[in-house]
Parts: C-alpha cells; structure tokens; sequence
C-alpha cells in the first residue's frame, strides 16, 4: 500500500505501493488511478485492517470506471484536488474501489446506480456518512469538491465523539441482506462470466446489483413500481440544498411538506429521523427507508429544531431517465434510438418541438429485438410517433422510462416510422420480455 503522510515540515511523504494496485489498474484501463498516492486499490479488507491499526476513519470511493458521468469529478478525488488529498493524508484511510464483485453488500448499501459515490465508516464497521448524489440534472449538479471536503469534516467531528455518539449513527446501517456479495444474489445474470478474473468486460458494475433486485423481484413476483423510487432527493419533500454546503438549506418549495412543516431557507439540517446529517447522500439514504404510501420525517435544524414533516402519498416518485438500471426494467425494448442530428431536421421536415428517434442499433440476440425487427423496425429508420402522437420526449432515456412505465410485457407498442424514401407508416411492436 502506498500511503501519503504529512510531517511536521508539511511535506507528503509517499510510503511503498500497495501492490495489488497495477495489475487491476491496467485491466480496467483506470487512468485516474495512475498517480493517485495514497490510495488503497479495490481492498476494503486492507482499508479496515489500516483504520484498526491507525484509528482513522474508511474512506472508501466507489467508482464505475467505464461510465463516463462523474469521470471529472472522480479524477478531481482520486488525483486533482489537494484539498481532498491532504484530509485524506492526515485523517482518513482513502480506499479505491472499481469494482463490486467481492463488496460486502449489507455493509455498503447505497445507491447502486451512482457512477461515483463515497461511503465513511469506523472501523468496527458503524457507518458515519456517505456521498454522492446524481438525477436527471446530472452529478455536477450536486457533488463538488467543496461539498466533499464539508461532509469529510462533518464525518472527523462524528469520529472524534465515537462512541458516545452512537445512537445518531445506528440507523445508518440497515438490516443484513440474505447474501453477502453480487455473486451470491438469486438476480445476478452471467454468474459464471462475471466469476472470472475481473477484466473490463466482466466487471460487475454498481447499476447490476439493482438489475439483480429487479431480476429476482419479477421472478418471484413481487416487484412493485415503489421500487423504483429509490434514494429521493430532499426536493421530493421541499428542501433544495446547497450542494456546496451539503447541508444547507437553499430553497424551500412553494406548498410543500418542508414548508408546511415551517421549515426556512438558510438553516442546517442537522439530523433527519434522529440520524446526524453531513450531506444530501445522508438524507436521500434516511429518505429512502420511508414508505411511499404516506410516511412522516422528523427534521431538525441548528436554528429552530425539530420539524415533524408529513408526506403525501406517492411522495418519492421522480425522474428514473437517468438510472443504468432502467435498461433491465420490464417490458424491454433492446433498441438504440438517439434522438436525430440537427442536420436531419431540415430535410425530415421536423417542427422544432419534436424529437424523433433514429433507429441505430436492434439487439437480435434478444427476444424483444427480433420481436421488433419482425415487426418492421430497421436500422435508418426514424420514429416519429408513439400511439398516434409525436414524439416530444427530452431524450431517448425519456422515451424508455415512459414505455416501462407505462406499458407492459404482452403490451403492443403503436409506433409511427418514417422510412429512408420518406413514406409514414404505422407499426405495432409486441412487448415480450
């Protein structure tokens, strides 16, 4: 292991490589990883057994490589930032991980379609933060380096009063899954691929361990759209948030439970549900555990206390467009539809309101794609219509989240194609994984 130390004339000092780091690296093709002193490299095992022997907290980044979201982000943590390395330096044990094949999956539970995303842990496992935050606007929208380096202070003042502190952490962890890691999860498809040796082609990417959730919830049917209302951003129930601060509250919504509650713009949440706050990660987690059938949380702030916040039923819905596990919710669609080029609009005639989708790529190893094919989707084509109406969707993510939500297997999907000798015609696509 190759850990950064500051001494007392304030120069980093860089200790032996930990060597299991160049290997992996390379196999993953992991650049922000080159040069990245300090860092333990995908072994948590390591990291917890350097926090025994130092009394530091884990701080442990997890990070799907090929994703191109957060990669800016993730080379500022890993290499860029020397705010962030030299907290890290002096007061963390800073873990890499890439990879979630052999991740204790009842210790870190967090959202699993996040690109990049940070957990802080004692070493007896109690967890006392996490972060990382994403949606539809995107992650630059929320994580910073400032926010990161606010929360990595927060996570040195829990540790500092550990263990009389425990009770505002223990909800931090929930309960143990019935399996330990992906491999071991009823949902997880290609086990015996994705055993192998890690390589760039058998990783097994955060977004998986939600597609196996799903998987194994349609199986033995006890899937629920409520399931997909995972971790809601703090806006759900009223509160916009300072990304920066992490915890600040920068807006309160119009009519919203927040503001019903009497909570006000400029105040610090400091604990939801009698957890201790350090970032908007923290609270979406605490939000996450409450059901979306009607459910009441407790917010406290630094200025005027304890808000009882009540919340309507069907408060977690929100926009799923951007989550990797989308593409495993039923009914499927094995379909690559980008919206058209500017250049095409012209020539297409197409009003500037509408977004046709360009068929580029239809997957034929799957049943949905040949179903698809048979029913007359070619690549060059472009789809203009759904159900009689012009396509109006944002993006293609749009267009997906609305046919999963929407429709189902055994479903016909009415689309409206217009073909490469310009001629419209109308087909239906039966729906059938």
């Amino acid at each position: 292991m190759q850990v950064l130390r500051l001494s007392l004339f304030g120069v980093l000092v860089v200790a032996p490589l930990y060597a299991g780091e160049p290997e992996l690296r390379d196999k993953l093709q992991d650049e922000h990883a080159v040069g990245a002193d300090g860092w333990i490299y995908n072994d948590i095992a390591q990291g917890f057994a350097e926090a025994k022997r130092t009394g530091r907290p884990l701080f442990v980044t997890f990070r799907c490589v090929p994703c191109k979201d957060c990669e800016g982000f993730d080379a500022e943590v890993a290499k860029g930032s020397d705010v962030i390395q030299q907290i890290a330096a002096e007061s963390f044990v800073p873990v890499r991980q890439v990879e979630m094949k052999g991740v204790d999956l009842s210790q870190f539970q967090f959202d699993h379609d996040l690109n990049w995303a940070a957990m802080f842990l004692n070493a007896d496992g109690t967890v006392y933060a996490r972060y990382g935050t994403q949606s539809a606007e995107g992650a630059d929208a929320y994580n910073s380096i400032q926010g990161l380096a606010n929360t990595m202070r927060r996570v040195l003042d829990l540790h500092e009063s550990y263990p009389a502190n425990k009770a505002e952490l223990e909800g931090k962890r929930a309960d143990a899954k019935p399996y330990r890691t992906a491999l071991e999860m009823p949902g997880m498809k290609n086990k015996q691929k994705l055993a192998g040796e890690t390589a760039r082609n058998n990783c097994i990417h955060c977004h998986m361990i939600h597609d196996a959730e799903q998987n194994f919830a349609y199986s033995n049917g006890s899937f629920t759209e409520d399931m997909l209302w995972r971790y809601p951003l703090p806006e759900n129930i009223g509160l916009v948030i300072n990304p920066q601060s992490g915890v600040r509250i920068m807006k309160v919504l119009p009519d919203s439970p927040a503001e019903k509650a009497g909570l006000k713009a400029g105040e610090n949440v400091t604990h939801l549900n009698g957890q201790a706050i350090t970032s908007i990660a923290d609270m979406q987690w605490v939000l996450h555990g409450l059901t979306n059938d009607g459910d009441r949380v407790s917010i406290q702030t630094g200025k005027s206390g304890e808000h009882d916040v009540q919340l309507a039923s069907g408060w977690k819905k929100n926009d799923i467009s951007w989550r990797g596990s989308l593409w495993s919710l039923q009914p499927k669609l094995p379909v690559w539809m980008p919206p058209i080029e500017e250049s095409q609009r012209g020539a297409l005639k197409v009003p500037d309101d509408e977004t046709p989708l360009l068929v580029k790529w239809i997957n034929t190893g799957e049943p949905g794609g040949r179903a698809a094919r048979d029913a007359g989707l070619k690549e060059g084509v472009v789809v203009v219509a759904l159900a009689g109406e012009p396509l109006r969707f944002k993006d293609a993510q749009h267009f997906v989240m609305h046919v999963k939500l929407n429709y189902k297997v055994g479903d016909e999907l009415p689309l409206t194609l217009l073909g490469k000798d310009g001629q419209r015609r109308d087909v239906r696509v039966k729906l059938v994984e």
